[in-house]
């Protein structure tokens, strides 16, 4: 493949979201890690990436990423030669949903992150297993480094998401559709929806992770997305 691959980590996250793939995939492909967290509007974000992005581009997303992903591959489909999307969501967020986020908002201005963040990545979004705590600390760690203010941010643009099924629909380039069994936030059923949306995607659920499967199930989250990468131009 001759695309570079573009990573979008997840809300508070960063590259260490994808540490082992960047580890296996670097040694055959360019490997970049975008950031998510400058802009309070999804659109915005995905503006701001494509300013640094190369020409045409491998684009993979989970979570705040996936949203992400899609928002760039709305503007720019020309640039997105396949697209995978993880743990996330084609619907704008409901309005008790993004009501919810205020107090957040509220308890990360007043230093505190750590229980909100808490709240969020609970052991049991992620898959019961001996590593569990050590993905939850990793979590942890992710969203210290990154802080408050772009807790703020992504909060205020995950409320202000739009509905990107038609997006979906429009999608022609080799798509994957992954995400964990045991993730409440994103369920298998709303990825069945996306993968039903999208032309020949290709669905791959993960029985033994669950919010954050690149980090529980490296090796076959690596595995999923090394198909994708070889997955022929064939869609018309």
């Amino acid at each position: 493949m001759a695309e570079a691959l573009v990573l979008l980590p997840g809300t508070m996250s960063d590259a260490r979201l994808f540490g082992p793939q960047i580890a296996e995939l670097s040694s055959e492909m360019a490997v970049m890690v975008a950031p998510v967290t400058r802009g309070e509007r999804i659109e915005e974000i995905a503006s701001g990436l494509l300013d640094l992005l190369p020409k045409r581009f491998a684009l993979a997303g989970l979570s705040l990423g996936g949203i992400v992903a899609m928002e760039i591959m709305r503007r720019a489909p020309d640039r997105v030669a396949r697209i995978a999307l993880m743990n996330t969501s084609p619907l704008a967020e409901t309005p008790v949903v993004a009501a919810n986020r205020e107090p957040q908002i509220v308890k990360a201005r007043s230093g505190r992150l750590d229980e909100v963040m808490r709240e969020q990545i609970k052991p049991s979004s992620l898959a019961p297993g001996p590593y569990r705590g050590e993905v939850l600390d990793l979590a942890m760690d992710m969203a210290r480094a990154l802080g408050p203010e772009v807790f703020i941010r992504q909060s205020r643009a995950l409320q202000r998401s739009k509905d990107q099924q038609v997006t979906l629909r429009k999608c022609k380039v080799p798509a994957l559709v992954l995400c964990g069994a045991y993730d409440a936030t994103y369920p298998v059923k709303r990825h069945e929806f996306m993968a039903e949306l999208i032309p020949y995607a290709h669905l791959c659920v993960l029985e033994n992770a669950g919010y954050l499967p690149t980090l529980e199930q490296p090796d076959e989250t690596t595995a999923a997305l090394r198909a994708w990468l070889k997955q022929p131009f064939v869609l018309q």
